[in-house]
């Protein structure tokens, strides 16, 4: 999932209520445009008895009511935290995104319908010179349309701004081919009106279920944006006293609300006081920089008080590394106090057998130091 907006979990004050005032004052720009194009369309499309026209024009209204639903759904997410939600409402905005795909899809199958009901019973077309003027300037707004949608949708990190503006686009391409089919017909007397329908519906019907199943991944969770991450980490990684960050985990609660966990690595001598200190300079500074609230941060020990040790890591680390499915090792920790040797893995998700491999290489390290006692723990590649 790609990192944008700003990501403010509490997202109080100007930042929060420019964005959904952005989203509110684009959508309502979105709903004047397309009923005025509905009915325009509507009146052509019946006028001169084309389906794809009269089609078009259902599909500008259904824009309309997709915008309509942004409208709700943004307000609705912006509501804030309260005891029975603490963590905000801002995944409903997935849900409004959700109803854009359904109306989408309901309008593709109702023109699906209606363009084979002209293939049966074809209707010749009465297309006029203000029809073909109509459909034109119904290509350049919806262009227009699609570009300020999507733009401002990037900008503000609107899924439902940015289906919007796909969807315009490619209502844009329709009504471009409608105009085409016109040409042709008052050209070569050839009607494309039921084939081009039919193609319109299921040009609209792929757009539906591309949304649709965008947003149900989203609503799942989808891996953190690679570049985001690193820069997360890169930046703990700049704090002092930091010796190493691991097992980033980022939950996601609407489009700009992210929080999270994190490993560190400290050296085994700090007291719990520098610890303390630390955690606290690593949310404040993490918050800051990249909008994101870590909940919890975790502690490594790092071993710095022999040289022996450190060597033993590097052959356990080699020994490791080996395996295919292994992507990284870290936390290596060898205490003679308890004769107990602890490390973590990171498996990749490519591995048939997980468990295969933690067993194996367990049963490894085991046979390498037999008189400690190993312990692996095995973390799921969440991040990079």
């Amino acid at each position: 999932m790609s990192l944008r907006g700003d990501r403010d979990f509490h997202r109080t004050g100007g930042s929060e209520e420019n964005r959904e005032r952005t989203i509110v004052r684009t959508s309502i720009g979105g709903i004047i445009a397309n009923v005025l194009l509905a009915v325009f369309k509507a009146v052509v499309g019946i006028a001169s008895n084309s389906i794809a026209i009269t089609l078009d024009a259902v599909n500008n209204l259904s824009d309309a009511v997709s915008s309509v639903v942004t409208i709700v759904g943004t307000t609705l997410a912006a509501r804030m935290p309260d005891r029975k939600h603490p963590l905000g409402y801002g995944r409903m905005e997935y849900f409004s995104a959700m109803i854009v795909a359904f109306i989408v899809l309901y309008a593709g199958v109702e023109s699906l319908i209606e363009s084979i009901k002209k293939l049966i019973s074809p209707a010749v077309p009465d297309y006029s010179a203000v029809a073909l003027i109509v459909v034109a300037a119904a290509v350049v707004v919806k262009i227009f349309l699609g570009m300020f949608f999507k733009k401002t949708g990037k900008r503000v990190n609107s899924d439902s701004l940015e289906n919007s503006g796909q969807d315009a686009l490619l209502d844009a391409v329709l009504s471009t081919s409608t105009l085409i089919a016109a040409i042709i017909y008052l050209t070569a007397g050839i009607s494309l009106e039921a084939i081009l329908g039919v193609i319109i519906s299921v040009v609209i019907l792929k757009s539906g279920i591309e949304m649709f199943t965008e947003t149900i991944s989203q609503m799942i969770g989808e891996r953190y944006d690679t570049e985001a991450t690193k820069k997360i980490k890169a930046d703990i990684a700049e704090i002092d006293g930091v010796h190493g960050v691991y097992d980033l985990v980022l939950s996601n609660y609407g489009p700009d609300k992210w929080v999270g966990s994190v490993h560190i690595a400290v050296p085994d001598t700090w007291t719990a006081d520098q610890i303390d200190r630390l955690c606290r300079n690593i949310t404040t500074t993490i918050y800051v920089k990249d909008k994101i609230i870590l909940t919890g941060i975790g502690i490594y020990s790092l071993n710095t008080r022999s040289q022996e040790i450190a060597e033993e890591e590097k052959k356990v680390r080699k020994a490791v590394m080996a395996h295919q499915y292994v992507k990284s090792m870290h936390a290596f920790y060898y205490s003679k106090e308890d004769r107990q040797l602890r490390f973590d893995i990171v498996m990749s998700f490519d591995d048939p057998d997980m468990a295969g491999t933690y067993y194996a290489i367990h049963d490894e390290i085991q046979k390498m130091y037999p008189d400690l006692k190993i312990v692996i723990a095995m973390d799921q590649d969440v991040s990079d």
